[in-house]
C-alpha cells in the first residue's frame, strides 16, 4: 500500500502571496493533500480553488466543510467544479461540526446522523449544469461514531477521523469495509522529551477535549473524566503522536497498520501561543514537516 501523507491546516495566518508559497513549499516536500479547514475564517472552497490554481501536483480539498454553513446543492457543484478544473485534485470532505460553532453562524444544529444522511441523498441528485470532472471528487464524511461510519460506507467513498485512538481506527475499518478511503487525523510534536511534548499536546487539545462527542467516543474505550479534564498520559498518548522524527514515522505507522488509508497531519505547533479559548494552530510546523516529508 501507498502510504499517503497529508496536512490539516489553517490558513488564516498566512496572507496573499506567502499562502501561495507556503503551500508550493509544501507540494515540493512531496506530500499527498493539503485539508483546509472552515472555522471562522477563510472560506474553504475559494480558498482550495485559488491554490489550486497555483499548484501543479498536490491535492487541495475542504477539511472540513460544515453542512450547515452550505447547502448540499453548491456543495456537490462545487466539489465538480474544483475536480474539474482542477484534474481531479479536489476532496470533498464533510462534517456536521459542532453547535458552537453553527449556532452563532445562525443555524439551529440537529443531530448529526439524520442531517448528514439527508445532505448526501440531496447532493446525489443534486443539479450539475456544467462539464462533469473526469475524475469525480470523493466524498469523505467526518466523523468518529458508528453511526456516521455506517452513513459513510453506505453513501460516501470514506471517513475522516480526527483526534482518535488505534481501536476507532480499526472500528471504522471494520464498518467501511477494505474499499473505502480512510483518512485519520494524528496532532503531533515534534519533540522527544515526554514532559514538554506532553504539555504541548495538552495544551492544544484542550479545546476538544471539552467536547461532548468526543468524550463519549473515548468513555466507551474506558477512559473517564479524569483523563480529559486534566489531559492524562494515557489520553494524550492515545490521540497524539510525539517523539523525533524516527519515533514518530513508527508512531504513524500503527495507524496504516490499523486500516488507514491516508494520515492527516496535524501539529501541535510549539510556535503558537495557545490561548484558553483558541487550539488553533495558524503557522506552519515547517520542521516537523521537512522532517515527515514522503519526498517528491
Amino acid at each position: 500500500m501507498t502510504k499517503k501523507l497529508s496536512l490539516l491546516q489553517h490558513t488564516e495566518g498566512t496572507a496573499g502571496a506567502e499562502l501561495v508559497d507556503a503551500v508550493r513549499r509544501f507540494e515540493s516536500l512531496g506530500y499527498h493533500e493539503l485539508w483546509l479547514t472552515e472555522t471562522f475564517g477563510r472560506e474553504p472552497l475559494s480558498t482550495a480553488g485559488y491554490l489550486l490554481a497555483k499548484t501543479e501536483r498536490v491535492r487541495v480539498s475542504s477539511g472540513i466543510l460544515n453542512v450547515f454553513a452550505h447547502d448540499a446543492d453548491s456543495a456537490a457543484q462545487a466539489a465538480n467544479c474544483l475536480a474539474e478544473l482542477s484534474g481531479g485534485r479536489f476532496s470533498l470532505g464533510l462534517g456536521v461540526s459542532h453547535p458552537v460553532l453553527v449556532e452563532p453562524r445562525g443555524h439551529t444544529w440537529i443531530l448529526p446522523a439524520p442531517k448528514m444522511r439527508a445532505y448526501l441523498d440531496r447532493m446525489a441528485i443534486a443539479p450539475i449544469e456544467s462539464p462533469l470532472a473526469e475524475s469525480p471528487a470523493p466524498v469523505i464524511v467526518a466523523g468518529h461514531g458508528p453511526i456516521l461510519m455506517r452513513i459513510a460506507a453506505e453513501k460516501a467513498d470514506g471517513s475522516f477521523l480526527f483526534l482518535q485512538t488505534i481501536e476507532t481506527l480499526k472500528q471504522a475499518r471494520k464498518i467501511l469495509g477494505p474499499d473505502k478511503e480512510l483518512h485519520a487525523a494524528v496532532r503531533c510534536v515534534l519533540d522527544p522529551d515526554p514532559v514538554s511534548a506532553r504539555d504541548l499536546a495538552r495544551r492544544a487539545n484542550a479545546w476538544y477535549m471539552a467536547q461532548p462527542p468526543y468524550q463519549k467516543i473515548w468513555k466507551a474505550l474506558g477512559y473517564n473524566e479524569k483523563d480529559w479534564t486534566e489531559g492524562s498520559d494515557r489520553l494524550i498518548d492515545a490521540i497524539c503522536a510525539w517523539g523525533d522524527a524516527e519515533t514518530l514515522k513508527a508512531k504513524l505507522d500503527a495507524y496504516y497498520d490499523a486500516g488507514a488509508t491516508h494520515i492527516v497531519l496535524y501539529p501541535c505547533n510549539p510556535t503558537e501561543v495557545y490561548r484558553p479559548d483558541s487550539d488553533v494552530s495558524k503557522q506552519w510546523a515547517w520542521e516537523l514537516l521537512e522532517a515527515l516529508a514522503p519526498g517528491v
